[in-house]
């Protein structure tokens, strides 16, 4: 049985792509040496290994609404929503006697990812403005409700009386929080992965065809409502991870994980690491919680201020401004190897 021949023009158009995507989702040093430098964190400084967790955890509630924002263009106030059902599933889950981490990011994936599959046909309907509120009025319920059934939820005193297993049955979770800075980097980790693979398949670049302009998108073939759902319930689940994340390294969950604040907070983030390069999640929230720290030691009452001047200072100065600097201090850094004849 023959196989058929694709016409030339066709076949190079195929092998043209693949060549693209290919290189797109090539793995860059830069990523190697930061993953490394991550893990090395496990092995210095353990009296800041709680801070980093916490920042690990931010990072991949951040990652998830870079998925919906920096890719799909849909604009969130809510996405504490998906977060804080999250924490609310792992928490209750431990409560009842089932402690075990893994199953806790399992249940809270899948809790989040119905929340947000479900809730997608609301915020999609609307234009650009009816979706902000849409997301903000899904978290501001889910907050009245988790207020309102303290019964299950523990109300404003958050749940009591979690127990968290050991993780993988051998490594408690510490005081000096090791174990849950590596718990927490070595889900992120493997999310970051995932999304790489989903980000620079065709999945990923017609989402970024709906983003930039959705009516062409749709004239091209590309499934818009479909494709929007899709990732809105993954990102959903992501944020559902970082909430389990959140409630299994703290022991503790209250209503503050549905509050806007959070969805407020990772939104900045977002604005300071830059949207639709995944990785500008982490580096924000690297850098958001560590002058949040900082800042909040030398000045408590005033860190509030230096972060938003900062904030000011940044847009002023523009996103393109700072790419175009850090890309010459790499070049500088890391030269472009050259051949013995000296040709690039």
């Amino acid at each position: 049985m023959t196989t058929p021949t694709l016409p030339a023009s066709r076949a190079e158009a195929v092998a043209s792509a693949k060549a693209f995507l290919g290189a797109q989702s090539r793995v860059r040093p830069l990523e190697i040496a930061f993953w490394l430098l991550a893990f090395a964190a496990l092995f210095v400084g353990r009296s800041h290994h709680l801070l980093l967790a916490e920042i690990t955890i931010l990072a991949l509630f951040a990652v998830s609404l870079d998925l919906i924002l920096g890719y799909a263009g849909i604009v969130s106030l809510g996405h504490a929503a998906f977060f804080g059902l999250g924490a609310y599933a792992a928490g209750i889950l431990a409560q009842s006697g089932h402690g075990d981490p893994l199953s806790g990011l399992v249940v809270a994936a899948g809790v989040a990812a119905v929340a947000g599959f479900v809730s997608s046909f609301l915020v999609l309907r609307g234009a650009d403005l009816t979706r902000l509120m849409i997301t903000l009025g899904v978290a501001s319920l889910l907050y009245e409700a988790a207020n309102k059934m303290d019964w299950l939820t523990g109300g404003a005193d958050g749940l009591q009386g979690i127990m968290i297993a050991p993780l993988l049955g051998r490594f408690d979770f510490d005081l000096y929080g090791t174990t849950a800075f590596a718990y927490a980097l070595g889900v992120l980790f493997v999310v970051m992965l995932a999304l790489r693979v989903v980000v620079h398949s065709p999945f990923g670049h017609a989402l970024r065809a709906i983003r930039d302009n959705r009516l062409r998108a749709r004239a091209v073939g590309i499934p818009v409502e479909r494709r929007l759902v899709a990732v809105y319930t993954l990102s959903a689940a992501i944020a559902g991870l970082a909430g389990a994340l959140s409630c299994q390294t703290t022991a503790f969950v209250s209503l503050d994980v549905l509050d806007f604040h959070r969805s407020a907070e990772v939104l900045l983030v977002l604005v300071i690491g830059g949207s639709g390069r995944l990785y500008g999640a982490i580096v924000g929230a690297v850098v958001f919680r560590f002058a949040q720290d900082v800042l909040s030691a030398m000045t408590p009452q005033y860190w509030q201020f230096w972060v938003g001047l900062g904030l000011v200072i940044l847009v002023l100065i523009g996103r393109d401004r700072l790419d175009d600097l850090g890309r010459r201090l790499v070049a500088r850094v890391l030269p472009a190897r050259r051949s013995p004849e000296g040709t690039p």
